[in-house]
């Protein structure tokens, strides 16, 4: 079967590779659409960074670059492992990607997304979804129903999203600000609204991305560059701040931004994966009681994300900006997501 193969910084090959078998247990899912994460553009243009290198193969996979990439991906059954019950051939299915060990304190109590030798497939080995055919446990996968396996690949990323928002604590009634309208930004900004927060705010420069915003959810758009955010939020809340602010940048202005638009005791929720260390004022977060908390992907997220599809309380279509098939995977896809990223939000790949 064909699949794009991670060699290294910017080396990205389509290759013939086995297929892989079926075993107990598991289930053999025929992938139809795979999105292309900034987590893969980051291992493209920065890494080996997640996925393990000869020198230190992946504690549970074994594996090493080469490697095939792809996380977000969703497509039909083609053939399940024994012991499998509740799936068949042709059912429509999305897949969790997580690589667990199952052992430790934090799988064991449940947060399987902590793991300590924890990883993913498509980043840890495990096959990928730019890729024909993936055999995953049966536990990561999750039937979709009646939603398209275009949708299907977009739950991945609406997870990350929803996560955070679960993890932030915040009730309908209250108000969101989210700073960053990236992929993550508008999805998060599509879950805060899909549970009911009526008052979303998004903070972003870019034009296009501006643009995206209200579709996805936001209520108000603010520009950095031309507005005081943290004065124009108070404005928005009575003068006291948001409830709870959302970080999608990685940038210690937006973070440090976050914090002063955020009311007393409020809660600021870290989603992006910095590659530097952040600068910010601690004193003014002890001295006004804020709450600042990271969120990593996900954990029992996918049936709920799922769940808001199927009542079409999210509009995942409006994030597909491109189709391709993986042999334009590089030029076509890696590529455009760097070169014209504010004018993308997720391409799907069709191994």
């Amino acid at each position: 079967m064909r699949a794009a193969r991670y060699f290294g910084n910017r080396d990205l090959r389509i290759e013939e590779v086995p297929v892989p078998a079926v075993q107990p247990g598991a289930v053999k899912v025929r992938v139809e659409w795979c999105g292309i994460c900034g987590t893969d553009l980051h291992e493209f243009e920065d890494g080996p960074i997640f996925a393990p290198t000869p020198d230190a193969p992946h504690p549970i996979s074994g594996e090493s670059v080469p490697l095939t990439l792809g996380h977000e991906f969703a497509g039909v059954v083609a053939e399940v492992g024994a012991g499998v019950e509740g799936f068949s051939p042709g059912d429509r299915v999305v897949v969790e990607p997580f690589i667990v060990c199952g052992e430790c304190e934090f799988c064991t109590a449940g947060d399987y997304n902590l793991c300590v030798r924890g990883g993913f497939i498509g980043l840890s080995g495990g096959g990928g979804g730019f890729s024909e055919f993936v055999v995953a446990p049966v536990e990561r996968v999750y039937a979709l129903g009646d939603l398209s396996t275009e949708v299907g690949a977009l739950v991945e990323p609406i997870a990350v999203g929803y996560h955070a928002v679960r993890r932030s604590g915040i009730e309908p009634g209250q108000t969101a600000v989210v700073f960053g309208a990236g992929p993550i930004g508008l999805v998060t900004m599509a879950c805060l609204r899909a549970i009911g927060v009526e008052q979303v705010i998004s903070v972003e420069m870019s034009a296009i991305r501006k643009e995206k915003a209200p579709a996805a959810g936001a209520t108000l758009v603010l520009d950095p560059s031309t507005d005081d955010i943290p004065a124009r939020i108070k404005e928005q809340t009575g003068g006291l701040g948001t409830d709870v602010a959302f970080e999608c940048v990685g940038l210690s202005p937006a973070l440090q931004a976050a914090l002063d638009s955020t009311r007393n005791g409020g809660t600021v929720v870290n989603v992006s994966i910095w590659g530097h260390k952040a600068e910010i004022d601690m004193f003014g977060l002890v001295m006004r009681e804020l709450n600042l908390i990271g969120t990593s992907a996900y954990c029992g997220d996918h049936a709920a994300v799922i769940e808001l599809l199927q009542q079409g309380r999210i509009d995942a279509e409006q994030f597909i900006t491109g189709r391709i098939g993986v042999e334009d995977i590089v030029d076509g896809g890696f590529r455009q997501l760097i070169e014209n990223k504010d004018e993308n939000v997720k391409i799907l790949v069709h191994p």
